[in-house]
């Protein structure tokens, strides 16, 4: 691949101090069979998913996990699986990533930032045939790494049980706070996910960290089970845990799937015990926070021993429902909670359901290989075919078997084959592109942004910056960020997708704003004056700015650039060294996941 270009050296000085109007961009693509980047014509508007003012996007096929290394039986089954798909489709697959483009993608995906300067040195460094699974093992297991993981998944899971936006408002009933503790709680202790669900659908308690009967788990119904009858209870529930989209059969059945409109109903009467209780600041109209409780239900006929629900046919007639699962299991009639908890009750048959286990498999699978087996992902039934049911079903089963082990879920996913390989679309494997329409069959990684949390970290972590303060005090500067972020980006806050979308206020966030700006510091202290001012060679320094930020030296193009911005900087090496690490810090190799 070509590095900088003396064109793309003016553009690199013009555009950075550019502060206003239309931004062209070189968008980059992947060559078929050449395993390099080239670019295509400018396009009028910004499109971040191709975000980039320099391809940097370097990949060296090299061999992931040496031949002969001892692996899990899993993860054998998902590479012999997914080798037949490819083998009836008659595709090679991509070349397999270098390692530390593999490591990089792995502190990615599992800890939610880049590795260090020195992380990846001791993982190059190590001359172990099996370093891959020992640096799983160890993000997984390490002490050094537990808090990173639980907040890197409590992220992950917060944004989608409660949204982007969820408990940022002073009037809402959630507390994010409590719903982070929750699940960070959670996932540093690797509590079980069946575990998780059950707390999560049962809960009752308070809302916010200090109250009495504090339970974080309640945040995640705690604003949908009283507006609308708990229509959105019912939706978020079997859609997020069951893979079941069954919003729209309130109103009607489904024309795809096997929901009818009473299954609808039927589902959202384990709801009707639930009430969301407002707790205000004293004197004020401020909801301090909230409290989620169990209560008798007399039905809309009120009678709590037969605690109907009415709902309405499309043709005006009125017909009633009572309890009952998706595989058709009843529960008593009565609405009286010392007769039966009817969460419980749901809580305990999500537990059973086949769903549960193929849904959460099915979701890790797309957050580490960019698609799931279905899509949408949270989509599951006949109506809906997997791309690979036979490797689904498999996986589910033994996802159950490790009792529930979110840990083990990810070592199997991120040792495997299609995790480990580049991202090259070539004559070989052209029909595997998901873009187009095709059913995914990963052979290939499919390239995709990081997500606005993992960029905030990854650059915290390329600049050697630390957020200071408690774990709460980092989160709410974090989110101060984030805010500013999803505000310019004009983004839903409610949607579960946490990558970017491309806008003209994005660009020039990332060119100018205020994190960039601290990032690419020349004061005293700052991250470039220090690698500026160590006693080595220009090329050193050079090559650490390189590893800092993309895990990999520059290429002799790279190098050449580098060589005409010095001379163009009047020798300053440390105003070449910022233009450089902003250039690399505003690339596609830097914001994309590849």
């Amino acid at each position: 691949m070509n590095g900088l270009s003396g064109a793309e050296i003016a553009r690199i000085q013009s555009l950075r101090a550019y502060n206003g109007g239309y931004i062209r961009l070189r968008p980059l693509v992947f060559n078929s069979d050449a395993h390099e980047a080239s670019s295509l014509p400018p396009k009028e508007l910004v499109e971040m998913s191709r975000f980039s003012l320099v391809a940097l996007v370097l990949l060296i096929p090299v061999s992931v996990l040496a031949a002969g290394s001892p692996v899990p039986a899993q993860v054998a089954t998902i590479n012999s699986m997914i080798e037949e798909g490819w083998a009836s489709y008659e595709i090679k697959p991509a070349p397999e990533v270098d390692d530390a483009t593999w490591c990089r993608r792995a502190f990615l995906d599992i800890i939610g930032r880049i590795p260090k300067v020195e992380e990846l040195q001791e993982f190059m460094s190590a001359s172990s045939r099996t370093r891959r699974a020992e640096l799983v093992e160890r993000l997984l297991y390490d002490d050094r790494y537990t808090e990173e993981y639980a907040g890197h998944w409590a992220t992950i899971w917060s944004n989608l049980l409660i949204g982007r936006g969820g408990g940022n408002d002073r009037r809402s009933m959630i507390s994010r706070e409590g719903m982070q503790k929750y699940l960070r709680d959670s996932f540093a202790s690797n509590k079980p996910y069946n575990t998780m669900v059950f707390e999560l659908v049962t809960a009752t308690g308070s809302t916010k960290p200090g109250t009495a009967n504090f339970n974080g788990a309640v945040n995640f119904l705690i604003d949908k089970v009283n507006e609308d009858k708990g229509v959105l209870a019912t939706s978020s529930t079997s859609r997020i845990f069951l893979g079941q989209q069954v919003q729209c059969t309130q109103c009607h059945n489904h024309p795809f799937n096997q929901w009818k409109q009473q299954m609808f109903w039927e589902f959202n009467s384990f709801f009707r015990q639930t009430r969301s209780l407002r707790r205000f600041v004293d004197g004020t109209g401020d909801i301090d926070h909230a409290e989620l409780v169990n209560q008798d239900f007399g039905g809309e006929a009120n009678d709590v021993e037969d605690a109907l629900i009415f709902y309405e046919l499309r043709n005006g007639l009125t017909r009633v429902a009572y309890p009952v699962f998706t595989d058709g299991t009843e529960v008593p009639k009565s609405g009286l909670v010392s007769d039966v908890n009817r969460r419980d009750e749901l809580g305990r048959l999500i537990l059973q359901s086949e769903y549960l286990d193929k849904m959460i498999v099915n979701r890790m699978w797309s957050i580490f290989l960019g698609h799931g087996f279905t899509k949408p992902v949270d989509d599951l039934g006949p109506h809906n075919p997997a791309s690979h049911p036979e490797l689904l079903d498999t996986l589910a089963n033994e996802f159950r078997s490790s009792s529930y082990d979110l840990k083990q879920l990810i070592t199997w996913v991120t040792l495997s084959r299609p995790y480990g390989l580049s991202p090259v679309l070539g004559t070989n494997n052209e029909i595997d592109d998901p873009s187009i329409g095709e059913m995914p069959k990963f052979s290939r990684f499919y390239l995709r942004q990081i997500s606005a949390e993992q960029l905030y970290q990854s650059m915290l972590t390329a600049t050697e910056a630390t957020s200071s303060g408690s774990y709460e005090e980092q989160e709410q500067q974090r989110r101060r960020w984030l805010q500013q972020f999803v505000v310019a980006f004009g983004t839903d806050e409610g949607d579960e997708a946490t990558t970017f979308n491309g806008s003209i206020p994005q660009a020039l966030m990332l060119f100018n704003g205020e994190l960039t700006k601290k990032a690419t510091s020349t004061a005293k202290g700052s991250f470039i004056d220090g690698i500026a001012s160590r006693g080595r060679k220009p090329l050193d320094r050079l090559n650490e700015l390189f590893i800092a930020g993309l895990a990999r030296r520059p290429t002799l193009n790279e190098k050449k650039a580098a060589s005409a911005l010095l001379l163009a900087r009047g020798g300053d090496e440390k105003q070449m060294l910022q233009d450089m690490w902003w250039a690399i810090l505003n690339s596609n190799e830097f914001i994309m996941q590849h």
